[in-house]
């Protein structure tokens, strides 16, 4: 679908994903950006799964995995702005399961984890800045050991019972990416009174008119639901045996929804656009720009170290840069050479889907692919490529 950018533009990026279709880096893809007038940019290549004639389409479903912590994001700020929810409150008065959350303080000489009292309680704060002390077993090989010392299942589950582990560090003491924002998403259900996959409906998806987005797949999604890959260590990409489907009733606010790309583009317009779309004010301005501020001082966002290689190489979104963390987002404290401009807001789900917001520049894109581990190289090549192309289109 043509936009605004310069026609040049365009076909350099349809060229650009057509030629990484055809070389096999990747199955297939979607990408689409927009800026505050609407649509600048939609493509679709390749296919849903690597062999077969599924053609990928704008109305092809992605897993969106960690992309939904935005979504969830907004619905906690929605209910702060309401006067539900309280940022630096003790969350444990809705929460009564992280009332006394201990905290790990390394092996004994037997192997047995030593744990300790918190010495602060958490807020919601905490966690929309992974600044609370969970992290996930995928980044954290010392967190998987105690999960599987006691029989607790992976985080990737995606099951209630992975939500058990000690914490890492007091919170507000560090910052460490893990399952803080499945815990945003009990205290919305509990202060809302909805279930997640209601609240959502009702508050962000109906509103904005995010028809193919949710937890759980419709008979027609499931139809149009693109095939997760795995890439070898030849390079070699194949189907995955995985299946991120949760149990029925099972609606994590960390990873849980299936979306295709332009309802999540909406998504992205809304906040781009200050809280509003279309007419439709889901979140004050006040509280967007609040969401985009560095929350979490001199601490550094955005760097793990892989302890799964199947699932995430080692991950370093903003390179050379000490990334912030807002209320739900990275934070580049630096412009990106030909990118976006500092103090953008940007994140990804584990399955290679990345999305940034350019406030300064009024521009929004997201890229959709389905292939692990995530932080893969081809795919963060395509991800910067398609960024600059657009920042040069828009220049043209």
């Amino acid at each position: 679908m043509r936009g605004r950018l310069a026609v040049t533009s365009e076909k350099d990026l349809d060229a650009l994903f057509a030629a990484a279709v055809a070389r096999g880096d990747v199955p297939g893809l979607v990408a689409l950006a927009a800026d505050g007038n609407g649509l600048v940019y939609q493509g679709a290549f390749g296919g849903r799964e690597q062999v077969g004639d599924q053609a990928m389409s704008a109305a092809s479903v992605f897993w969106l995995a960690s992309m939904t912590k935005a979504v969830t994001s907004v619905a906690a700020m929605q209910l702060v702005a309401a006067g539900r929810l309280a940022l630096d409150a003790p969350i444990a008065a809705l929460l009564p399961e992280l009332a006394d959350r201990p905290v790990f303080a390394g092996f004994d000489a037997a192997g047995r984890p030593r744990l300790r009292p918190m010495r602060r309680p958490i807020t919601l704060r905490h966690l929309l800045t992974h600044t609370a002390g969970f992290g996930y077993d995928m980044w954290r090989a010392d967190i998987g050991r105690l999960m599987a010392q006691a029989g607790v299942p992976q985080t990737t589950s995606r099951r209630r019972a992975a939500l058990t582990m000690p914490l890492l560090f007091d919170p507000g003491e560090g910052w460490c990416y893990g399952v803080n924002t499945d815990f945003v998403g009990k205290a919305v259900e509990v202060a809302s009174g909805q279930t997640l996959r209601a609240y959502f409906q009702d508050h962000i998806f109906g509103p904005l008119g995010m028809t193919d987005t949710d937890f759980m797949l419709r008979e027609d999604m499931h139809s149009r639901r693109v095939r997760l890959h795995q890439r070898g260590r030849a390079g070699d990409l194949a189907p995955s045996d995985i299946d991120p489907t949760p149990e029925p009733g099972i609606f994590l606010g960390g990873g849980g929804l299936f979306g295709t790309g332009p309802d999540y583009l909406r998504f992205l317009r809304m906040l781009l656009g200050g809280g509003s779309l279309d007419g439709v004010r889901i979140l004050a301005p006040e509280t967007v720009a609040l969401m985009a501020e560095n929350q979490i001082g001199d601490l550094r966002a955005g760097v793990m170290t892989t302890a799964m290689p199947a699932l995430t190489n080692d991950v370093d979104l903003l390179p050379g840069q000490r990334g912030g963390w807002g209320l739900g987002f990275l934070i580049n404290p630096a412009p990106l050479p030909g990118r976006r401009h500092a103090g953008s807001l940007a994140w990804a789900g584990l399955a290679n889907t990345y999305y940034w917001i350019d406030r300064a520049a009024n521009l929004t894109g997201v890229i959709m692919m389905q292939i692990l581990p995530f932080a893969d190289t081809k795919a963060l090549s395509l991800f910067a490529d398609f960024e600059r192309m657009l920042y040069d289109g828009a220049r043209a």
